[in-house]
């Protein structure tokens, strides 16, 4: 019984990703609950943000945008590519955002700002200081 029950469950799998095959090649979108887009994975739509400039030591600069309407969230402008970061809780009151995908990690103090790869345990920019710090 279990067996059948692996082999039904398998079918379906199968099924479903052929549907995903058949509906992609067709032209037509990927099924939804097949195609579930990775919250890392979205384009950020920064035509209505605040834009802030970040000059950072090393000569590095990014950006950042944010969006009145989400505090959630951020895009970030770094070496050409646009990340959208979410927000992480922190008991120290820095603003801290992070896209695991890649791997980027925002903190922002009143002070400065500093972009880590938290995958190699690295800093990517230091000092990092809009026109008005």
């Amino acid at each position: 019984m279990k067996i059948f029950a692996l082999c039904t469950a398998l079918g379906l799998l199968l099924l479903g990703q052929s549907a995903l095959a058949q509906s992609t090649f067709a032209g037509k979108a990927p099924v939804a609950s097949l195609a579930a887009v990775e919250e890392d994975d979205i384009v950020p739509d920064i035509s209505a943000s605040a834009t802030y400039e970040y000059h950072c030591e090393l000569k590095d600069f990014l950006t950042i945008y944010t969006n009145a309407d989400d505090n959630e969230h951020i895009a970030m402008r770094w070496k050409s590519r646009l990340y959208r970061l979410k927000r992480i809780a922190t008991t120290t009151g820095a603003n801290r955002f992070e896209n695991k995908k890649v791997g980027l990690v925002w903190i922002g103090i009143p002070s400065k700002g500093m972009l880590l790869d938290s995958r190699h345990g690295q800093q990517l920019a230091n000092e990092c200081k809009t026109a008005g710090q």
